[in-house]
């Protein structure tokens, strides 16, 4: 016991009140029960002061949770205006219940003296380092991939947790599609209960936690600054910190740089999750923590996102629930199994365990993929959270009904797309093209230019056999293409190309090596085209 824990007896109060208070041991805030009508006595730091319409409302913490305490002398007026946010204290609480949420009503409160402070401090450091620790589950599957990442799994899983314990939001980011929401919802299934018990509140979840889609496949600046902009509104009105932004199926490229150190300027962090490869790891030193394949000599396409972050959830929270089937689901996803069939069919057994087979997961990614482009940017929690399977009979009826509709899109895309391709044969490779705004209707149609671009590459090769095969869905001012291994094609080295032979056309762009997209001027377009097929030629 440290000398903290002893100096609880210097309140200056009358007599009786000082006895009671003197026979009471100093409680932790996690050991607080709901509907408890105790009273107890607590130290505790100030992270945040709100003054209502009636008191003022103080929000502690002591490295084992958090509970807002009540001061009222008048309504509207500032209760114990001596006290100011980051001060240690000592307080004699009632615990009472407020809309269903356990809060304490200051009895006596005072500032802790700087010994009692100092000691204070160091106890939560202890508590906070002790609750962070992660204490490393085995992997669900075997990979060395897996097995090299482990430091950075339990690197990042520490910094969740411990931004969780300290109070600060959580933003999670993640791409547009359905690895990127599969990823996105397996981290907020972890990291939802830990917020709630470090807070004792249900609304918390909603205060402390963020999940929103990037609206570039990267994370760029329009989005860092929304994440920025309405952070620090809450700094202001709330009091609160500057989140811990995690970014996931995203983060890697050289695209995400300007938006991730903006957002440190204002005094976020980030952690990245991603099996996207990049030509320069320029992002690892601005972040607390980078995980992907690529870093530790391995290929990105073996692992989809949502496999990474299923993983890491069980590092952060190992009762976390209703993900076991998220690995299978997103690997059919991100065609994984052409990749790493091995691992697709040990998640794929263990999503089994969980009822789903492989035609369900199929469908329900595929109704995700079509959701996903019609609610677009909103966060939509409740209705992600049917999709994944809560409840599971409402997540089967939902899939029941939209698959087939979808698919009967899927097949009228497809047809439209064979329709109007077009092949040229480029040594051993067939170049594939399609004009996607003149071939196919216009905003909003289904499937999107990825996917539909995706239908076409794997039909062709089904109905010629042919085995080196370029598709690309061209527009104008993008291009996004599929590859066969045997075309030697390589997205990253392409843009190298057409960077080097037309700075002009600001190419960019990223993916994975046989299926990515690039982006460029308007009026370069043919250029672009041309290239394009002088690449595939020198290949």
């Amino acid at each position: 016991m440290n000398n903290f824990s002893k100096k609880n007896k210097d309140f200056k109060r009358p007599v009786k009140t000082q006895e009671r208070e003197e026979k009471l041991e100093k409680s932790f805030i996690k050991d607080i029960k709901k509907n408890s009508k105790n009273t107890v006595f607590i130290f505790g730091k100030i992270n945040r002061i709100a003054q209502t319409g009636g008191p003022t409302v103080f929000v502690i913490s002591d490295g084992t949770g958090s509970l807002s305490l009540k001061g009222f002398v008048g309504a509207g007026q500032r209760a114990y205006p001596e006290l100011t946010e980051g001060d240690s204290i000592k307080t004699f609480i009632k615990i009472e219940e407020f809309q269903g949420e356990t809060e304490g009503n200051i009895i006596k409160i005072n500032k802790l003296n700087p010994s009692e402070e100092k000691d204070f401090i160091k106890s939560i450091e202890n508590i906070e380092r002790e609750r962070a620790k992660v204490i490393p589950p085995k992997f669900l599957v075997e990979s060395p991939i897996l097995n090299k990442l482990k430091d950075s799994f339990i690197k990042a899983a520490t910094e969740i947790k411990l931004a969780i314990i300290q109070d600060r939001p959580i933003i999670v980011r993640h791409h547009n599609d359905t690895d990127g929401y599969s990823s996105g919802f397996s981290l907020e299934r972890a990291i939802l209960p830990l917020i709630e018990e470090q807070h004792g509140s249900e609304k918390s979840r909603w205060e402390f936690f963020t999940r929103a889609p990037c609206a570039a496949p990267f994370y760029e600046i329009d989005d860092s600054i929304r994440d920025t902009a309405q952070s620090l509104r809450n700094v202001a009105r709330f009091s609160n910190k500057m989140p811990l932004i995690i970014i996931a199926d995203n983060g890697s490229t050289q695209e995400d740089l300007m938006a991730i150190q903006q957002g440190k300027v204002h005094g976020s962090d980030f952690i990245i999750v991603d099996h996207h490869k990049f030509d320069q790891d320029v992002i690892s030193r601005e972040v607390l923590t980078h995980i992907n394949p690529f870093l530790v000599g391995e290929d990105g396409s073996h692992f989809s996102a949502g496999m990474l972050c299923s993983e890491l959830a069980r590092f952060i929270n190992p009762n976390v629930k209703n993900i076991n089937q998220i690995p299978a689901m997103s690997g059919f996803a991100d065609r994984i199994e052409l990749s790493n069939p091995k691992t697709m069919n040990d998640y794929l057994k263990i999503a089994e365990k969980e009822g789903y087979t492989k035609e369900l997961l199929s469908d329900i990614a595929l109704v995700i993929e079509y959701v996903s482009s019609k609610i677009r940017f909103m966060e939509v929690r409740e209705y992600i959270e049917v999709l994944f399977g809560e409840p599971r009979n409402k997540q089967k009826e939902l899939v029941q009904l939209m698959a087939p509709y979808i698919k009967k899109m899927d097949k009228k895309g497809l047809a439209i797309g064979m329709s109007n391709a077009k092949q040229e044969k480029m040594g051993n490779v067939i170049l594939q093209s399609i004009e996607i705004e003149e071939t196919f209707p216009g905003f909003g149609f289904f499937p999107k230019p990825g996917r539909a671009t995706g239908l076409v590459h794997d039909e062709y090769q089904k109905r010629t056999g042919e085995t080196a095969v370029v598709t690309a869905g061209i527009m104008n001012t993008a291009i996004t293409m599929r590859a066969t291994d045997e075309a030697n094609f390589s997205v990253h080295e392409l843009i190298k190309f057409i960077d080097k032979k037309l700075p002009e056309t600001f190419v960019e762009g990223g993916g994975h090596k046989n299926a990515g997209s690039i982006s460029f001027l308007p009026n370069k377009k043919n250029n672009i085209v041309n290239l394009l097929k002088e690449f595939i030629k020198s290949r």
